[in-house]
């Protein structure tokens, strides 16, 4: 019975420090940021992991007042890929803290 009973401990203190890497590096990768370009560097656009866009940069000759759409869609484009980077970058750190756990895709 005790053998299950220091088994249980150290399993939950396992947990207990899992459970805290994963906050350090929610919180790390809250600072961080990534950085999406479209049209050919003609929109740049820089999120944080918090999935809020930073800045986005229109180089003024991708402007055509005429074709407003293709520069909606190529805003879109970028805001889009900014978010996509983020979501791979939280996986890959969230991955090196759970090392190989059998977690479910988009857990974080």
């Amino acid at each position: 019975m005790f053998g299950n009973m220091n088994n249980m401990q150290g399993m939950m203190k396992k947990m207990q420090k899992l459970q805290a890497e994963l906050a350090k590096t929610q919180e790390e990768l809250k600072s961080k940021t990534v950085e999406a370009v479209a049209g050919g560097g003609a929109i740049k656009v820089v999120a944080s992991g918090k999935k809020e866009l930073v800045s986005i940069t229109i180089d003024p000759a991708a402007f055509d007042p005429e074709d407003m759409e293709m520069l909606q869609d190529l805003i879109l484009v970028a805001v889009n890929d900014s978010f996509k980077k983020i979501d791979e970058l939280t996986e890959a750190e969230m991955g090196k803290v759970t090392k190989g756990m059998k977690l479910p895709p988009g857990m974080f």
